[in-house]
Formats: C-alpha cells, structure tokens, sequence
C-alpha cells in the first residue's frame, strides 16, 4: 500500500471513530451519509515541507478540503493556527490539528452541518466538482497526423 492510499486510509478510520464515539447522538449527524475520502492527490509543498496530499473528507457532520502530510506527525505546534495555502489557483485558509493515531493535518470547511446533501452521491458529486474546479485539468497531448491514426501522441511517433 502506498504512503498516501495508507495515510487516507487511516484518516477514514479515525473520522469513523470519532462519529461513533465523540459525535455519537449529537443531533447535527446527517444520518444519510458516512465517512469517505474523496479525491486525494499528492500536492506541491513549500521547500522545507514533507510530501501531502489534499483531499475532500465527507461526514456526517462537515464537508472538509484537508490537507494530509504523507508521513505521520505528532507535533501539536499548529493546533488552531491557520495557515494559507495553494489548491490549484485558489488560496484557502486551513486550521491546524492533530488527532492520536493520525498525527497533525489542516482542514477547511467546506459545508457545515451537512442537510444540504440529499444523500451520499450528491455529498461525493459536490466533493468531486470542488477539486476538479480546483484543479487545473491535465495538458491535452496533441496526435499528429499518423498519430491519429496509429492511436500514439506526436511525442510518441517521432524517431
């Protein structure tokens, strides 16, 4: 498994954890949709700064861009501070925290409580449409003439 599947992985149990023990009966529970990780891709960090990854975390109660380390860290230097940073083009304001078998991460709220969301599929749709409107989209590869037609990028058919 690699270090960022493992790193998500990891925040999913913690987020399933905390809705069935600190949030249990807590009447902000939308009781239509789970903990899920949407979308997490390695990010560019600041010089200085271990390898992340930047995800949407969906729960019952919030609706997250976060900011994950790859690597556990158990500093608690950050908790509450808020730091500016790049997604895509767009600047967002993360607060940082640290949770007991996960280590420090920064999150942003998205959507907070979360009745707004029909159902499960709609949270994801809207997880989904907020990265890729973050995200820049892939660069398209152009296909020269025999490339077209021999299925290979004109990066691919030269000599």
């Amino acid at each position: 498994m690699s270090d960022l599947a493992a790193r998500v992985q990891a925040l999913v149990a913690l987020f399933r954890h905390v809705e069935r023990t600190r949030m249990a009966g807590v009447p902000v529970l939308h009781a239509a949709l789970q903990v899920e990780a949407v979308g997490f891709e390695p990010v560019p960090v600041e010089p200085q700064e271990p390898p992340a990854t930047v995800g949407v975390l969906l729960t019952p109660w919030f609706m997250n861009l976060v900011w994950l380390p790859l690597q556990p860290d158990a500093r608690t230097d950050g908790v509450g501070q808020a730091r500016l940073r790049a997604v895509g083009n767009t600047r967002f304001q993360f607060i940082g925290a640290c949770e007991a078998g996960l280590g420090a991460y920064e999150a942003c709220s998205l959507a907070s409580p979360m009745f707004e969301f029909a159902d499960q599929a709609q949270a994801r749709a809207t997880a989904r449409a907020v990265l890729d409107a973050l995200r820049p989209p892939a660069p398209a590869v152009s296909k020269g003439r025999r490339g077209f037609l021999l299925g290979r990028s004109a990066v691919e058919a030269r000599p």
